[in-house]
């Protein structure tokens, strides 16, 4: 499916049901984390974008120069560019609540999203993110759910750097919970079920701001 700003999957939901963004790491694409989507949340609309980026061949959100060296610029055209996507399947939906979940370099365009745009997701799942920058929260992350996952081993994102994004999130007031496995970027089984644990509390028929 192609619209002006994203090629992106749509897996609809239960009417008037939550409306989760899922967002697919290097490499990925729209199709790659629908069904863990679908199954973290199966009542929910589930949307999936692909990120318009290609490094040699893999897709991503925004560019980069280097291994953990982010083209800050691609990055806030990404970022406002992902802001209006999000917001227009928000209006043409109108979910009890709006989630989002990415991993790897789809956990860092949803965190950039969230630190640009605090009022458009009621919780987010970060899985493997590097964030090697100082975040800027426009607002407060006050009551919001955010689960972040790592691995104590991860080559791409040393467990410092997760824990200095820790530290940026509650600053700003979220609810922060972190999963640590001790293997390197793979997903594992108890970080996913911690996902599932946090999206449950919306799966009940809370509304936005209510979990």
């Amino acid at each position: 499916m192609e619209n002006d700003s994203y090629i992106h999957t749509v897996l609809p939901g239960k009417p008037g049901s939550p409306l989760l963004f899922v967002f697919h790491g290097t490499g990925g694409d729209e199709r790659q984390l629908v069904s863990l989507g679908r199954d973290l949340m199966p009542g929910a609309t589930i949307v999936s974008p692909r990120g318009d980026v290609s490094e040699m061949g893999a897709a991503r959100f925004f560019r980069r120069t280097g291994e953990g060296v982010y083209d800050m610029d691609d990055l806030a055209r990404a970022t406002d560019k992902m802001k209006a996507f999000v917001h227009k399947q928000i209006e043409a939906r109108k979910p009890s609540a709006v989630l989002g979940l990415g991993y790897s370099n789809g956990a860092n365009i949803l965190a950039s999203v969230v630190f640009a745009a605090p009022d458009l997701f009621d919780g987010a799942v970060l899985m493997h993110p590097l964030i090697p920058f100082d975040p800027k929260v426009a607002g407060s992350l006050s009551g919001k759910a955010m689960l972040v996952t790592a691995g104590r081993r991860d080559p791409i994102c040393p467990p410092q750097m997760t824990s200095r994004l820790e530290s940026y999130l509650r600053a700003s007031g979220a609810d922060v919970t972190v999963e640590w496995h001790e293997g390197g970027h793979e997903l594992r089984p108890a970080e996913i079920e911690a996902a599932r644990q946090l999206l449950g509390r919306w799966t009940d028929g809370k509304g936005r701001g209510t979990a």
